[in-house]
């Protein structure tokens, strides 16, 4: 089978994957010379912690399990599994964190509620005033930035693949078959297109009324820490953005606890990871009403920097890079992600939110199954 992926972000990278790892020949074609979003504008998290119940939080961890598999293989992917703790800091947060370890599917999700002294065993880094921390220990990471790479290169090791970067595909040609702007037209068996948050053009001339909109985020990089974080940090904000963590308790919190006003405008919580040279990558926030701005704003990156040297008990490292990103998320948010056969032969795989770096292994191993690979 021949099968032409368009776009190479990591949804797109990783349905390429699946068709080589199947034996079939892919030709992937990129817009950019490599991918420049949100593929790359993110945490590295492989993110079980929060998901929902059911279909996510299966997708979730079937992608957790294939990530280990692909970083055994390509230890220049940076797979760690590392774990997480969401920070609690006084008793109604803690009540949330506790709800949560009583869900039925918490085994699954290595949750475990912690005291402090357990919290700084497990991360020493973690030397502020707290009340202990939930444990996932289902969480992991990758390297944002070099994981596209470090995947195209196996890729073209394999033999069966070509890319074709620099090139924005411009029109669907009869059945299973695209044009490009160089004017090539590119045959094949099977036509996926994982576009990411570029909605417009070609995407919105197939499917005018597609249930997916574009959620724009915040976050910066510090220099190293000059210590090991050796798990991803929450805050107990995170409780309010994840559906995993919907309880009486949360109710409760939400109701006696209002976030800080810069948090509350700009849907924020604490995110933190470590990479690989030491520095964090920490965010983030939510903005959904576009027109986006087209400006980082400091307000958000004072109130994580509070937060996580809160948590730290100590200043943060210089902030060397302050970036905004742009994501695709599907309408309905119970969907892991929009799967949609656009023309004979075409299908558009879109919207998995935040969701595309933690479930992308798995969403593209979906595909591949329904669409007989």
């Amino acid at each position: 089978m021949r099968v032409i992926v368009v776009g190479a972000g990591v949804l797109g990278t990783m349905h390429a994957w699946q068709a080589v790892e199947r034996g079939h020949e892919v030709v992937h074609i990129e817009r950019e010379t490599e991918a420049r979003g949100a593929s790359v504008r993110n945490f590295g998290q492989i993110w079980v912690s929060g998901r929902a119940g059911g279909e996510e939080l299966a997708t979730a961890l079937r992608a957790r399990e294939l990530w280990e598999d692909i970083g055994t293989n390509l230890p220049e992917l940076g797979f760690r599994a590392i774990g997480s703790l969401t920070v609690v800091r006084n008793e109604a947060e803690r009540a949330v964190a506790e709800a949560a370890t009583r869900r039925p599917d918490a085994t699954a999700r290595g949750w475990e509620l912690l005291g402090p002294d357990e919290v700084r065993e497990m991360n020493p880094a973690l030397r502020g005033d707290h009340l202990g921390a939930l444990w996932c220990e289902r969480d992991a990471a990758v390297e944002p930035r070099t994981a596209q790479r470090v995947l195209k290169k196996a890729l073209l090791a394999s033999g069966r693949y070509t890319y074709l970067g620099g090139r924005e595909v411009r029109e669907v040609v009869g059945e299973r078959a695209v044009r490009d702007d160089h004017g090539e037209v590119h045959h094949g068996d099977v036509v996926v297109l994982c576009t990411g948050a570029w909605l417009g053009g070609l995407v919105r001339e197939l499917v005018p009324d597609l249930p997916v909109r574009r959620v724009r985020l915040q976050m910066m990089q510090t220099d190293p820490l000059g210590e090991a974080l050796t798990t991803s940090v929450a805050d107990a904000d995170s409780f309010r953005y994840y559906p995993a963590y919907a309880s009486e308790a949360l109710d409760t919190l939400a109701a006696a606890q209002a976030q800080t006003p810069t948090a509350a405008e700009h849907k924020m919580q604490l995110l933190m990871v470590q990479r690989t040279d030491g520095s964090l990558t920490i965010g983030d926030t939510h903005e959904y009403e576009a027109p986006f701005a087209f400006d980082v704003v400091e307000e958000p990156y004072e109130h994580l920097r509070t937060v996580v040297e809160a948590i730290l008990g100590r200043p943060l490292p210089r902030i060397r890079h302050r970036w905004a990103g742009v994501y695709a998320q599907c309408t309905d948010t119970s969907r892991v992600v929009h799967r949609q056969q656009a023309r004979e032969g075409v299908w558009l795989v879109t919207g998995p939110g935040g969701r595309g770096m933690t479930c992308s292994p798995a969403i593209a191993e979906k595909t591949a199954n329904e669409l007989g690979w």
